[in-house]
């Protein structure tokens, strides 16, 4: 059974839902969240953005899907880059109900799959805080390697923070 799905309309209620419930989880390593986020009219607009933006080839919004076929969690491929780069980035999350629970380790691996195969890419990035071992893990065991330390990357829970920087090289 596959652990990721491309993200539909239809997956909005129970993802607003999902995100509600994991507000507090998911702070530490989000950007600052306003109320409206967690709306489904907001998450209907995000949704619509990305699926826009799948159709344009630049980003492959997956959901992460527990066992049961339910929702666990987000995968997006974002930035995909053509011509010489060949290029995405990859961001992920998972719900606290499901931390540790390897959903994420095999979300990454279809995505790599996926990467690799259907989109024919050569390289796979991504980036996680200093201190988010659990992602690190994760990278690593899908044979992400660490490449280097992108000082005040992004702005999380209000601070620019640094972040590690990973890569894998695909074969197409």
């Amino acid at each position: 059974m596959a652990t990721t799905r491309l993200l539909e309309l239809a997956d909005v209620a129970e993802l607003t839902e999902l995100l509600r419930r994991n507000r507090e989880f998911l702070r530490p390593w989000d950007p600052v969240r306003t109320d409206e986020f967690f709306t489904e009219p907001a998450q209907l607009g995000i949704a619509r953005t990305l699926l826009d933006a799948h159709d344009a080839g630049t980003a492959v919004p997956l959901v992460i899907l527990t066992r049961e076929g339910g929702l666990a969690g987000r995968l997006n491929l974002n930035g995909v880059v053509r011509g010489v780069l060949q290029s995405a980035a990859m961001g992920y999350w998972v719900g606290e109900a499901f931390n540790g629970s390897g959903l994420a380790t095999a979300a990454v691996a279809e995505a790599v799959e996926l990467a690799a195969g259907g989109l024919g890419l050569h390289r796979l990035q991504a980036e996680t805080l200093l201190h988010n071992s659990a992602s690190q893990r994760v990278l690593a065991k899908n044979g992400f390697s660490r490449y280097g330390l992108a000082p005040k990357y992004l702005k999380i829970a209000g601070q620019w923070q640094d972040h590690l920087m990973f890569q894998r090289l695909l074969e197409p």
